[in-house]
């Protein structure tokens, strides 16, 4: 059950889509002992570095199937699941993030937007599944580097972050942004009619303007065959900004009156050097929380 957790071979796609399968389906059996876990894990849950075997583990039971959003880095030997979890009578949204040394798990990431908790307006639809698109090779000729695809998603927080309608990454026509399960763009939502514009848009009016800071920006997965990259790090609300006036001149009350933060895993689709599709799944931590992934202490496994 003990390995050196550095990698010395590059696992295949398959490969790495598999530790993943495994990890799941030791998470829904509650048996973190079947899980090949590295000498030296770092393991958190909701940005908190937690003890294998410890949180989710004991309380999940079952993970559902309809939802399996997948990407994979063999470069880095990094996995990542979206999909849903349940605990009793409750149904989650999650992200994990794996990274595979050997074939055994040295890192383990997990947010979960649990319902009534710390996760924004999570939409559990038994229904849904993963958009097409986000399950699609990009061609080769419709293909950027790995660097700029992370410059890309890095240009999408430089534009949310103090957001004054000023784009610093560019989008498709199309692109559509769900989070949490909820679909916030190119949709009727009541009470929210800004939700009716695309991405670009949105931006373009300076809507998110209270979005403060984005920090401890991380991106430890890129899938250069899908085109997506997975992000992590932390939005910061000041609540300072009551009163957002939007580049159209209108004036609007900012939705945050209070010190906070969102922690998130996002997850970002480009095809010919524009974002085509956004997942973020993140919940809701105090204001300025420490990462435990900036300094990680690893866990040892016995």
């Amino acid at each position: 059950m003990i390995a050196n957790s550095n990698v010395t071979e590059m696992a295949t796609r398959q490969q790495l889509y598999h530790q993943m399968d495994e990890f799941l389906a030791a998470l829904a059996a509650c048996d973190a002992s079947a899980v090949p876990w590295a000498t030296n894990v770092v393991f958190t849950e909701n940005n908190v570095q937690l003890a294998v075997g410890d949180g989710i583990w004991n309380t999940v039971t079952a993970v559902q199937s309809q939802y399996d959003l997948k990407a994979a880095d063999p470069v880095t030997g990094q996995v990542s699941w979206f999909g849903f979890v349940e605990e009793g009578p409750d149904t989650a949204i999650a992200c994990l993030r794996l990274r595979i040394g050997e074939g055994r798990v040295a890192e383990a990431e997990a947010i979960v937007c649990r319902p009534h908790e710390f996760g924004p307006f999570p939409v559990i639809d038994p229904t849904r599944k993963p958009r097409q698109r986000l399950l699609e090779d990009v061609p080769e000729s419709r293909r950027v580097g790995r660097e700029r695809l992370i410059s890309l998603a890095n240009g999408y927080f430089d534009t949310l972050q103090l957001n004054d309608g000023t784009l610093f990454t560019h989008f498709t026509d199309d692109c559509d942004r769900i989070e949490n399960g909820l679909q916030t763009t190119n949709v009727e939502i009541e009470g929210y009619p800004i939700a009716a514009m695309g991405t670009a848009d949105q931006f373009r009016l300076g809507q998110y303007k209270y979005d403060d800071r984005l920090r401890d920006r991380r991106f430890p997965l890129v899938d250069e065959q899908k085109g997506l990259v997975l992000a992590a790090g932390f939005i910061d609300h000041s609540g300072r900004l009551t009163e957002v006036t939007w580049t159209d001149g209108s004036q609007h009350d900012s939705i945050f009156h209070f010190p906070h933060s969102f922690c998130l895993l996002e997850l970002f689709k480009i095809v010919d050097g524009r974002i085509a599709d956004v997942e973020a799944t993140f919940v809701s931590v105090p204001y300025n929380m420490p990462s435990p992934w900036i300094a990680p202490q690893p866990y040892i496994v016995r």
